[in-house]
């Protein structure tokens, strides 16, 4: 048997200091564990031996202040984190597919008020939730995403329909959710995504453009903040797997901005954007998806990987890093490769995160190390 992954990656270090990989250790909601946790994310440590197979989990990222996020809730949102670990995590110990568990982690983040998707996702202009999700099979390259859609509790489910049951890879709004219906798959009222924090996040968004006078497509380019924590905060969730079989998938799934407009769709639905993956590398996306668009974050990283022949987390962290940093935007990833390496770079203050591998230890880390 191998040694455990948190006792490999203190004896590993990389030679880069510009790696960011991703946490490993024990969660818990004590403050001291949250610590430990935050310290097991060094950006300049690694494993030499690298777990045959792991899920890497994202809840959106943004300036996250610890100011902001009460014991409470930070308790909360990791206890969330770790249970999508731990759905993705029962999926890949039984032999089964990465794709099934990127779906099964995700699938909790959406059903939890705590994040910017399915149940938690934010209300636009219009006081409607609009949901994206996509998901991605690095094996085949077989890709479904979805976008614009009102009543389907669970997106990613819906994006996968889409890969695997249709011909296509994107359905929008009505037609998409008609051929939700058409698979068997149920409509919910809208009442369904209602949280009253969301609905007071939006009055506040409607008060402070009418102060400013901005012009109608402002909001769908401005980031909005958080209306739970006050934070300037991107919301998406999102996850990559890597089954026993060596496969990797990626999938993201999000609420999009609050009080965005005329049919705003960011990154998250968009292959090779917000969500990528190939049979080296698997990628999904936090942040302002207009930058993530433009300069197909996801994608690009994957390309380094493949055409440079670069390890991932320096791929990953060249692009976050610099690339981004320098055309302006903000935000991060989580992505692995086919040996397992593991990268968590962002460039704002904090990234919910989270990674578990073969031993079944969970780690969730929200803020940036010193």
């Amino acid at each position: 048997m191998s040694p455990s992954f948190p006792s490999r990656l203190h004896r590993g270090l990389l030679a880069s200091t510009a790696l960011l990989l991703a946490p490993l250790g024990c969660a818990t909601s004590s403050q001291a564990g949250a610590a430990r946790d935050e310290a097991a994310l060094r950006t300049d440590e690694a494993p030499r031996v690298k777990p045959r197979w792991g899920l890497v989990i994202h809840g959106g990222a943004g300036v996250i202040s610890r100011e902001n996020l009460t014991p409470e809730r930070e308790a909360a949102m990791r206890a969330a984190l770790t249970q999508a670990l731990q759905a993705g995590h029962a999926v890949l110990a039984k032999g089964g597919r990465s794709m099934d568990a990127v779906t099964a982690a995700i699938r909790v983040m959406e059903d939890s008020p705590y994040f910017n998707a399915g149940k938690g996702a934010v209300f636009n202009h219009d006081g409607v939730n609009e949901l994206d999700a996509a998901v991605m099979d690095g094996k085949t390259r077989m890709a479904g995403a979805v976008a614009g859609v009102h009543h389907i509790q669970n997106p990613i489910d819906l994006a996968r329909l889409v890969m695997e049951k249709s011909p296509h890879v994107m359905m929008v709004g009505d037609g998409a959710e008609a051929f939700a219906q058409s698979q068997g798959m149920p409509l919910v009222d809208a009442k369904y995504f209602y949280t009253e924090e969301r609905w007071q996040g939006l009055q506040r968004a409607l008060e402070q453009e009418k102060a400013k006078e901005a012009p109608p497509a402002g909001s769908s380019l401005t980031p909005g903040v958080d209306p739970i924590t006050g934070d300037h905060k991107f919301g998406t969730v999102g996850a990559v797997a890597l089954d026993m079989e060596g496969n990797l998938a990626a999938g993201t799934s999000t609420g999009g901005m609050t009080n965005k407009r005329f049919g705003r769709v960011g990154d998250a639905p968009i292959i090779g954007a917000g969500t990528y993956a190939d049979e080296r590398c698997a990628v999904s996306a936090t942040g302002h998806g207009e930058f993530f668009i433009r300069y197909t974050v996801a994608r690009d990283i994957c390309a380094r990987v493949e055409y440079q022949e670069l390890p991932l987390p320096e791929a990953a962290n060249h692009v976050i890093n610099d690339v981004l940093v320098k055309a302006g935007g903000e935000g991060g990833v989580i992505a692995m490769d086919r040996q397992g390496h593991v990268a968590t770079p962002f460039n704002s203050s904090g990234m919910y995160r989270g990674y578990i591998g073969e031993d079944g230890t969970s780690t969730v880390a929200i803020f940036q190390q010193p």
